[in-house]
Formats: C-alpha cells, sequence, structure tokens
C-alpha cells in the first residue's frame, strides 16, 4: 500500500428503552470508533442515554448524537411532514439533551436516524434545517451525511465540518440512495459479503450496487448497524480486516482534524 488509509467505523447505539434491551452494546463498542447514540425520540431514554454515553467514553469511543423524528411506536423509520422549523427544533432538543450527558469527551458528530436522515439525503430544505440546527449548536460539530448525496452537498455549501458515511451492512440503488428497507435483501447479512464490502469502500471508495454494477462511494466513515442480527460478529471481522489490511481506524474527530 503506498499511501496510509484511514477510516472511521461507526455503529447506532443505546437503542434500548426501560426494561426493553436492543442490541449488544457493551461487545460491539470495542470494535468502533465512533457511536451515534439514541437520544430518546425514537429510542433510548434518559438512564439508556447516560449509560451509552458512559460506555463510550470507557472505551474512547466518539461520542455522536442519533436524533430522528418524534416516532417511537415506528423507530423512527415512518417519514414525516415537519416543517424546516420542526425540524431543527426536533434536532435541536435531541443534541442539546445528549450534550448534557457527556463528560470527559465533548459531542463530537451528529448523525440524524431513520426516515429522517432518508429524507436529509434526497430533500434539499430537511438537509438544510438538520445542517443549520447542529452548526447553530456547535459549529464544530461533524456532520455525518450519506456521501455523494444533496445532504452532503448541503452541508459543504455551509461551511460545515463533514464526514462522508457509507454502510456496510445496507444495500444501495444505482443512483447511490439507501435501498428502503420495505424491499428484499436491503439489509446485508452475510458476515464475509459485510466485511468484504467494507473493505472495498475503505480501500477503493466503491461498492456494488443493487443492479450489479460498481460506484464511487468514497467515504470517512463506514455504519453497521447494531441492530442487525450478527451485528457483533460483523464489527469484529470488519475491525479485524481493516487492521489486517493496513486500514487505520480512527476516530471522526482524528480524521478531519
Amino acid at each position: 500500500m503506498n499511501q496510509s488509509v484511514a477510516i472511521d467505523f461507526n455503529a447506532d447505539i443505546g437503542e434500548s428503552f426501560a426494561s426493553y434491551r436492543m442490541g449488544l452494546d457493551e461487545e460491539i463498542v470495542k470494535h468502533i470508533t465512533s457511536a451515534n447514540i439514541a437520544c430518546g425520540f425514537h429510542a433510548g431514554d434518559p438512564d439508556w442515554m447516560a449509560r451509552t454515553v458512559s460506555l463510550a467514553e470507557e472505551n474512547a469511543v466518539g461520542i455522536g448524537a442519533h436524533p430522528a423524528y418524534p416516532d417511537l411506536a415506528g423507530f423512527g423509520r415512518r417519514d414525516m411532514s415537519l416543517t424546516a422549523d420542526e425540524i431543527a427544533n426536533v434536532v435541536t432538543y435531541q443534541v442539546g439533551a445528549l450534550t448534557a450527558f457527556t463528560k470527559s469527551k465533548k459531542l463530537r458528530h451528529v448523525k440524524p436516524h431513520g426516515a429522517l436522515y432518508n429524507r436529509a439525503v434526497a430533500d434539499v430544505d430537511t438537509a438544510a434545517a438538520v445542517v443549520k440546527a447542529i452548526r447553530n449548536i456547535d459549529d464544530e460539530l461533524i456532520h455525518v451525511v450519506l456521501a455523494n448525496s444533496v445532504w452532503e452537498d448541503v452541508a459543504r455549501n455551509e461551511n460545515v465540518r463533514v464526514a462522508r458515511e457509507c454502510y456496510a451492512d445496507r444495500a444501495v440503488t444505482p443512483e447511490g440512495t439507501l435501498v428502503p428497507r420495505s424491499q428484499p435483501g436491503s439489509v446485508i447479512h452475510d458476515l464475509d459479503e459485510v466485511t468484504e464490502r467494507s473493505l472495498r469502500l475503505a480501500m477503493e471508495g466503491k461498492v456494488t450496487a443493487s443492479d450489479g454494477n460498481d460506484i464511487d462511494f468514497s467515504a470517512d466513515t463506514i455504519c453497521l448497524h447494531g441492530d442487525t442480527p450478527g451485528a457483533v460478529e460483523m464489527a469484529a471481522s470488519v475491525r479485524s480486516k481493516f487492521e489486517s489490511s493496513g486500514i487505520e481506524v480512527k476516530t471522526l474527530a482524528e480524521i478531519l482534524d
């Protein structure tokens, strides 16, 4: 390898609620470098937010907020028709709440969840509302956006810190958007495929789309969903493959600073 390659490896965690547990956060956090922590609107609650922030701090994992539409019943995966001001307020409320739980480490990034994320990918007004809300909270926060999206363009035009994201375990369309979860094959469950897909994204900046053709997809961070079956084994495999291939696995702050 002629030059050093560095990548951040992130996962959505803290999505348990009251006595209901989702994911194996204590295990998956050992393999990632950045955590997107639920803020109570799609999952999580004050107790789980506090526990998950502490878990991330203890494992030297970069802390990020994972705000969503106010949709606990639908896990934040149902689209909602909100005004730009309403979107900004929803994001501000959740990011502010998580920030209050951070102690030894500052909140580093924000990555919206589910339907809010998907709408920001393609809708300029939603993307602008999200970007401006995050910037107004703290202009040093990193905006995690889907690579090559309208959202990335909006964020760069606002001169904020941008991290381009791709997915280890989600299929993408030829246009570079995520295949809807309602479609077969939208979530990739094969460990070897997830591992090799992640390696190729990091090394080559390419991914095979749902039509079988390769598309360019350069990333600063690769996401693995913590609620995907077998997520811990996948995370361990991806991290091991990165390291054995000479890829430096760093936090977003380390990559972008």
